[in-house]
């Protein structure tokens, strides 16, 4: 089984944001750390979900089963009813669940903050990247 831990984090609300992927399973670790622009935290959070998944398929994961961990309530309740109140999201979403559907055992769960510090890391870099202009 892949596990990949996602976040997304924001400098501001909006403000310059970056999304933090940490992928194991398989004798797999690998991370990412990617700046997203300004964009508000809910926002970075759907993206950082989109990166990942977007990085799972490229990798050739999509006959895996692949378990997504993330802090992120909002995410982790859209995509469990597929739905999202704030119209905003819901291109994110839909999106989001476009690709999650090309992965054959596709399953997110909610985890603490405290369980997901390496990702949280990883996207905090990832706004520092938006600053520095990587």
């Amino acid at each position: 089984m892949i596990e990949v831990y996602i976040d997304g984090a924001s400098a501001g609300n909006p403000g310059p944001s970056g999304a933090g992927i940490f992928i194991k399973g398989n004798g797999i670790v690998e991370k990412y750390s990617i700046p997203l622009g300004v964009m508000s935290n809910h926002e970075a959070e759907f993206q950082a979900f989109i990166k990942a998944l977007e990085v799972c398929l490229e990798k050739g994961f999509a006959d895996s089963v692949v378990s997504f961990r993330t802090d992120s309530e909002l995410v982790n309740k859209a995509v469990e009813k597929e739905f999202v109140k704030n119209k905003l999201y819901s291109p994110l979403l839909e999106t989001a669940l476009q690709l999650a559907k090309r992965i054959d055992l596709f399953f997110m769960k909610w985890i603490p903050s405290a369980e997901n510090k390496t990702a949280d890391e990883l996207a905090r870099q990832g706004i520092q990247k938006n600053e520095i202009g990587e």
